[in-house]
């Protein structure tokens, strides 16, 4: 896709997030699409290939967050993947500082030549655990936000995100259409871990029909240190 075929696009959707943007900013996004895409021949990054769905599915969708985020927060991403929601965000907030957390060296590896490429600040990417970086006392209870995007159910979802979030943090999780199962079968986990649900916002991604639910929980009060439990148990055995 060219360059000015992209900015219409993009500039097109973003009105209807109500989001305006600079022009060097909708550069950055567009070398970023060209990094995915030539990279993702080698690596698997992302299913979605073609540029107009790169941009509602992956720019657009992780924008609808942004404005949940007040001025110069951390953010921890977990399950980041191929950047998303944590790049976008920080493209066009450069008042924010974003830690990217994912399990595979060679998505951190794609993600660190992102971040150099389009001369980013104030952004990490980290190989690593959910589970295990929420013990670890330099990410513990550290960040305003974490946020996620469409990678566990509620329950097991808390226990990745809530341990690295401060007192009064939130957690914004990004999930899909139907949750009032989901919500249900949370709210126990997110009490056990120290939170409380306050909001859960539902939108439709413009000019489609992608539903979406965007959860907000607050942190009240510090996660009991036996938690996160080792890998592998918050997805097999989620807090009841």
């Amino acid at each position: 896709m060219e360059k000015e075929d992209f900015e219409k696009i993009f500039k097109r959707y973003l009105e209807k997030i109500q989001i305006d943007i600079e022009k060097e900013k909708i550069e950055k996004f567009y070398k970023y699409m060209n990094i995915l895409l030539e990279w993702n021949k080698n690596i698997n990054l992302t299913a979605i290939t073609n540029p107009e769905e790169i941009i509602l599915k992956h720019f657009i969708d992780s924008l609808t967050i942004e404005r949940y985020i007040n001025r110069s927060e951390s953010i921890i991403d977990i399950g980041t993947g191929a950047g998303f929601p944590g790049i976008p965000l920080k493209i066009f907030r450069e008042d924010i500082t974003v830690t990217l957390v994912d399990s595979l060296n060679k998505r951190i590896k794609f993600l660190e030549y992102v971040i150099d490429k389009l001369n980013l600040k104030n952004i990490q990417a980290i190989h690593g655990r959910a589970e295990e970086l929420g013990k670890n006392k330099n990410y513990r209870e550290k960040y305003d936000i974490a946020t996620s995007r469409a990678v566990a159910n509620l329950s097991t979802l808390s226990e990745y995100l809530i341990p690295f979030i401060k007192i009064n943090g939130r957690c914004i999780c990004m999930k899909g259409p139907d949750v009032e199962e989901e919500i249900k079968n949370g709210k126990n986990a997110i009490k056990v871990l120290g939170g409380k649900i306050i909001k859960n916002d539902f939108l439709t991604l413009p000019n489609s029909d992608i539903k979406r639910n965007i959860i907000t929980i607050k942190k009240l009060e510090k996660t009991p240190i036996k938690y996160p439990r080792k890998p592998g148990t918050p997805s097999k055995e989620p807090i009841a």
